[in-house]
Formats: structure tokens, C-alpha cells, sequence
């Protein structure tokens, strides 16, 4: 279930977190942390890892962008930006360097929860929803309950770990092999209904799933082009 998924609130109001927090405990969410700095958050994040973060954008000193370019290179966290500036280039900027979604303040509570059950929705897996779910792809394994392939090679397997939205992807993939899975109903899925201009975006992460899954990725044998329509992970 969502409402088991870990939330962590990092803003420097004190008043808004209280806010933010009461009303996801409404709807039901029980584990949610706040951080009142990117400091304490980086520091939480490194403790548990959260399952979203509703990161503010105007933190004094490290920005909300800059605190999430760093962090995601390190761990990849779904990630809702909240910002007082309701600039496009602001939310282009966001959502370019791979946030989920991005909300303006003021917002109606409503909308916020909604954003958040369609953001889990999409990316949150408990344990018991995916123990011992494995597939295999040629010679890969690929593991979501940890989030990674095994690659077999000469004297051991090396694992890899998936990023957040290449293992939304290839779980689709998985669910639907054998099937054309359209550009359209790709990025709907992974980035929601805002994900128009997200085809160049799918199109990188395609690539760096080809990286992980296929012996040579420049020539895949498995996730196929369907030129015009979209991609087909093809059976075994």
C-alpha cells in the first residue's frame, strides 16, 4: 500500500512543513519525516531512504535544484519540487534535471495529495509487493525487488542498479512483453499527464536501459524500436 511509503518533507518554513505533514496524515501516509535544511536532509536521506521528497526550491545557501543534482548522483529518489516562483523556466528547469512533478505555492491540499498518490503510484514498491519477483533477459537477470540486473562474466556476476525511471520502464516492459509500448503511453507513465516534450527524455533512458540489459546495446536483440510507434522488450 502508498500510505506505507516513506515521505520526507525538506523545507526551511517550519509553518508549511507542519501544514505539508498534517495533511498527508490525513490521508493516511504515517511515515513522513521533515528536514528544515539540505543538510539535515541529506543526512536523513543517508539514514533511511525516503520513498518521495517534496523539496523546496528556495533554500538560503544551496538551492533546492543544486541539493538535488547532488544528492542524485549519489541515490535516486523520486522527487517533488515545491517553489514560490511559478516561472515556466523554473518549472522546465525541474523537471529537466528529472524531477516528478513540480507545484507552485500557494496549492490546495487536494491537489498536493493527488500529485503525491500519482507520483507513489508509479514509483513505490513495498517489499512484499515485489519479493522474489526475477526475470531473465538472455543472460541478465533482472531483480526489482533490489532494484538491479546481474550481469554473469568470467569469474563473477556483476550487479548494477536501475534508476528510479528505468525501472518504472522495464517493469512495463516486463508486464507487457512482446507488446509495442507507445512513446505516448511510456512517458504518461513515468512522468504523468505533464510528459509532453518527454520523448528526447525516454529516449536517454532507453539508452542507458539498453546499457544494463543488452549485450550490445548499439544492436539490441531485446528492447526493440518500433519505428514510428514506440519500443517492444521481445520474448524469449
Amino acid at each position: 500500500m502508498v500510505e506505507q511509503a516513506k515521505i520526507l518533507i525538506a523545507d526551511d518554513n517550519k509553518e508549511l512543513c507542519g501544514m505539508l505533514k498534517r495533511i498527508l496524515k490525513e490521508e493516511g501516509y504515517e511515515n513522513i519525516r521533515v528536514a528544515y535544511s539540505c543538510q539535515e536532509a541529506e543526512k536523513m536521506i543517508g539514514q533511511t531512504k525516503p520513498d518521495l521528497m517534496i523539496l523546496d526550491v528556495n533554500f538560503p545557501g544551496e538551492d533546492g535544484f543544486s541539493f538535488f543534482q547532488r544528492i542524485q548522483s549519489q541515490i535516486d529518489i523520486p522527487v517533488l519540487f515545491l517553489s514560490a516562483r511559478d516561472g515556466n523556466e523554473d518549472r522546465i528547469t525541474g523537471l529537466g534535471l528529472g524531477a516528478d512533478d513540480y507545484m507552485t505555492k500557494p496549492f490546495l491540499p487536494k491537489e498536493l495529495t493527488l500529485r503525491v498518490a500519482a507520483i507513489l503510484r508509479r514509483t513505490y514498491h513495498g517489499q512484499d509487493t515485489w519479493e522474489k519477483l526475477r526475470y531473465q533477459i538472455g543472460d541478465r537477470e533482472v531483480d526489482l525487488a533490489a532494484g538491479m540486473v546481474r550481469i554473469p562474466e568470467e569469474e563473477k556476476v556483476r550487479e548494477v542498479n536501475l534508476t528510479n525511471k528505468e525501472f518504472q520502464l522495464l517493469k512495463l516492459f516486463l508486464e507487457n512483453r512482446g507488446r509495442i509500448l507507445t512513446f505516448d503511453f511510456l512517458s504518461e507513465s513515468v512522468w504523468g499527464e505533464n510528459y509532453y516534450g518527454y520523448e528526447n527524455t525516454l529516449m536517454v533512458h532507453i539508452r542507458k536501459l539498453r546499457e544494463k540489459i543488452e549485450e550490445n546495446p548499439s544492436k539490441p536483440r531485446y528492447l526493440i524500436t518500433v519505428k514510428g510507434l514506440g519500443y517492444r522488450l521481445e520474448k524469449e
